[in-house]
């Protein structure tokens, strides 16, 4: 029997610029046996469902809160300028998921 794929959560993702989009994502879906990509949350709804749309994403959340509290997320990556990786790793940790 397969093992599950780990459901991942990406907090600070633009398609065009971002370390997580040069980065990340490549690596997650190049390890698609183990890792799936199921949504993204930045700094605004918009941007994250740009994000979403760009690299085809299935969802963008509202907000960082309702990534983190997602039932679909197993584990958060958070990709943004290091001063805000406490509070959103905090965030995450706080919820139960990998980070």
């Amino acid at each position: 029997m397969a093992q599950p794929r780990f459901r991942v959560g990406i907090v600070g993702l633009q398609p065009d610029r971002s370390w997580a989009a040069r980065a990340h994502v490549p690596a997650l879906r190049a390890l698609s046996e183990d890792y799936e990509i199921v949504g993204v949350a930045n700094s605004s709804r918009e941007s994250g469902a740009a994000a979403a749309e760009a690299l085809g994403i299935p969802r963008a959340f509202d907000t960082v809160a309702d990534l983190v509290a997602s039932p679909e997320v197993d584990l958060v990556a958070v990709t943004v300028k290091v001063p805000h990786h406490l509070d959103l790793v905090s965030a995450a940790i706080g919820a139960g998921k990998h980070v």
